[in-house]
């Protein structure tokens, strides 16, 4: 397909008088293309095209088009005939009554092409730039972040589901690109063992049988692996998608032992996290928070919270499920200056905080971080009685802590085990802790005196500061604004469909977020010009009372 620009999409006229007439108070589209105009323009995707080949579809339309798909959650043939059918999307996208319309399967060739060509933030981006233009995006303005969980479009599958459906899953791939190599090679047993969907139902209760069927799926899954490497005539098999998954997952789930494969045990396997999911989507990942398990990924959302301009999302970031909230903010800072939108100030929660999150985004790129940082896990903080760090005095130049009850440490060594951040190591006399009064609060060591580890001057000082201020009234009450950042999620959720993904791997999951940001952005724009004010948080009737007590 090649591409042959329009500079303009301006709306036929018999489209415009029958679209005002049909909708006398406006709907979202028509708002969009009173507004916006032309949101996208032909030549930005020009280079996703070659020069020559059958005219493609104006790609500036189905960036529209795109997005407004996941504004009222449609599939790719619903969208297309909503271009057929309703006059509100041929209004915005500036088409006549009578237009065709286009096979529902260009949208889905429109976003190959966008992530072919590296250019999947393209119908954000474009979005972000047209409304800045208008003024409805402050620059260095307040901005706040915050992440939720997004479930992989595959099952969830235990151990012995998982072997067993990788197994098959290469058997299926290999059966499309080698069948009659695989027709030598597969014993009749294969075919009833993983000629249909692997379920735990089908097996054996007993965990003795169970381990006999992940011995006899593991011998089958070397017996094909070492088929694969023997076929000299066939020197591409190792490098089929499927087949790589199934050497991975051999070497996760199995270990060699007497020259035969063996199941792992519990205390044997290698972290979680680092597993592979489901054969069928390779990048998803498992996690926990809190109570939630979940097999998919984590987005992270970061939008715009200045009072006098709508709220708008300016960052996605897309990450398998296992990723620590606190690697994100250097990468969110990072994209946002790429682009020119870093904030003043940022609001996020506890996950992403940490001392040297405060001292890079201040120093690297003059934001401000404002969310709660840990507190001090020791026990003599989480017992509110005994002498915590924050009890200590240091004197950094002079190398030298003093306790609560005025005494000096005798040394201040580098920690030779670096952990937790912990760079220095400040040790008491025993002639001064052993007989003090205050002992049984400063240290449960039988005999050795209280040693205090530190962590670097500016991270020492920065995180008590820190969980000082946050102990007070004013940071709760200015804190408070970061909550707002739930209802992207929540909207995104409900009418984007955010907690699920529609496709298979990270990389079309994140442009599913990206258009998801999209087209959130324009709902907040519909409420915004029709003068819709932001909800209130909610409160169920009976917090909604507690006033009423105090007052009688």
């Amino acid at each position: 397909m090649s591409l042959h620009p329009q500079e303009h999409f301006p709306v036929p006229e018999e489209t415009r008088r029958v679209a005002q007439a049909a909708f006398p108070k406006g709907t979202l589209c028509l708002q969009i293309g009173d507004h916006l105009g032309a949101i996208y323009q032909d030549r930005q995707f020009a280079g996703l095209f070659p020069a020559r080949g059958q005219p493609a579809e104006a790609p500036a339309r189905l960036g529209l088009i795109t997005v407004l798909q996941f504004v009222e959650g449609l599939s790719d043939r619903q969208a297309a005939d909503a271009v057929r059918g309703r006059i509100d999307w041929k209004y915005v996208l500036g088409l006549e009554l009578t237009d065709p319309g286009f096979d529902f399967s260009v949208l889905c060739e429109f976003r190959a092409r966008l992530l072919d060509g590296k250019d999947e933030a393209m119908l954000r981006d474009a979005l972000l730039a047209r409304l800045q233009d208008l003024g409805l995006i402050k620059a260095r303005g307040r901005q706040r972040t915050d992440s939720t969980h997004v479930l992989a479009a595959v099952r969830v599958l235990n151990r012995l589901e998982r072997v067993g459906e990788t197994l098959r899953a290469a058997l299926n791939s290999l059966a499309v690109v080698a069948p009659e190599w695989l027709r030598t090679q597969a014993p009749g047993a294969w075919y009833e063992r993983y000629g249909h969907r692997v379920e735990n139902y089908q097996f054996p209760k007993a965990e003795a049988a169970r381990q006999e069927l992940a011995a006899v799926i593991g011998a089958d899954g070397q017996h094909l692996l070492n088929a694969i490497a023997a076929a000299a005539d066939q020197p591409w098999l190792p490098a089929v998608p499927a087949v790589k998954i199934l050497r991975q997952v051999w070497t996760e789930q199995y270990v060699e032992h007497d020259g035969r494969l063996r199941w792992r045990t519990a205390e044997e396997m290698p972290a979680p996290a680092e597993l592979i999911a489901s054969p069928y989507d390779a990048e998803a990942r498992y996690s926990t928070k809190r109570s939630m398990e979940w097999v998919g990924y984590k987005v992270h959302l970061t939008e715009t919270c200045d009072p006098e301009t709508p709220h708008l999302i300016v960052n996605v970031e897309t990450t398998p499920a296992s990723t620590p909230d606190d690697h994100m903010v250097a990468v969110v800072h990072a994209s946002l200056a790429k682009r020119d939108r870093l904030p003043t100030e940022h609001w996020v929660d506890k996950g992403y905080t940490d001392a040297q999150v405060l001292l890079d985004s201040q120093r690297n790129y003059q934001v401000t971080i404002t969310g709660p940082v840990a507190e001090d896990p020791s026990w003599q903080a989480r017992a509110g009685t005994g002498f915590d760090k924050a009890h200590f005095a240091v004197d950094w130049d002079g190398q030298v802590v003093t306790c609560p009850s005025g005494k000096q440490s005798i040394s201040w060594l580098r920690n030779p085990y670096p952990k937790n951040g912990v760079v220095w190591e400040a040790r008491f006399a025993r002639r001064d802790c052993t007989p003090c009064p205050f002992r049984a609060r400063c240290t449960h060591a039988k005999v050795e005196p209280r040693i205090i580890g530190l962590q670097t001057r500016e991270q020492h000082e920065v995180l008590q500061a820190a969980r000082k201020r946050q102990t007070t009234e004013p940071f709760r009450e200015r804190y408070a604004a970061r909550a707002g950042i739930e209802s992207a999620h929540g909207q995104a959720i409900r009418r984007c469909g955010l907690r699920r993904s529609r496709y298979i791997g990270m990389a079309k999951t994140h442009l599913q977020h990206l258009i998801t940001a999209a087209a959130v952005n324009l709902v907040r724009l519909g409420d915004w010009w029709n003068g819709i004010p932001l909800a209130p948080t909610r409160c169920s009737r009976f917090a909604a009372l507690k006033p009423s007590i105090q007052a009688a």
